[in-house]
């Protein structure tokens, strides 16, 4: 059952790639046209002898333009827009997920140092050097504050719609 679907759907898929990639429609009686620059009366190129000479035959047939079908720019951006179309419902969870991940990883270092800032607080009447303090409180202050703005920036995105 499941298989039979998910066929059926990578064909569903194929065939609108294929119809994107083909480009618009076009009718039956347009013909391909070849845009061919011409060669101006008077106009001058710039040669490299410190001249100036008139363009040549080669040089105006290097200035042709042929188009064949869809450029190969046209088709990537086609295939852009379907891959993104087809993982924007995955963007949010992503997104969600990332922050949450992210959040984790912040709130790790405020763990590791948060017994030595317990240490540094215990023995704080008993020493003169408090540098370590303050390091220490700020290094926890700061991933503290990063984990948890990550989670409850995550909570307010899954509120969201």
């Amino acid at each position: 059952m499941i298989g039979r679907v998910l066929g059926v759907g990578v064909r569903v898929v194929g065939h609108m790639a294929g119809r994107l990639l083909e480009g618009p429609a076009q009718p039956a009686g347009a013909a391909r046209q070849v845009h061919q620059s011409a060669s101006v009366a008077g106009s001058q190129v710039y040669g490299s002898n410190g001249q100036n000479r008139p363009m040549g035959v080669g040089q105006a047939a290097a200035n042709t333009n042929y188009r064949a079908g869809p450029s190969l720019g046209q088709a990537g951006q086609s295939v852009t827009r379907s891959v993104g179309g087809f993982f924007r419902p995955f963007r949010r969870v992503g997104g969600i997920l990332w922050l949450e991940v992210t959040g984790v990883f912040f709130l790790l270092p405020a763990l590791v140092f948060a017994p030595a800032l317990w240490r540094d607080i215990a023995a704080y009447r008993h020493t003169t050097d408090h540098r370590s303090l303050w390091v220490t409180g700020a290094i926890v202050v700061l991933f503290l504050y990063l984990g948890v703005t990550s989670f409850w920036r995550a909570h307010r995105r899954s509120k969201q719609n």
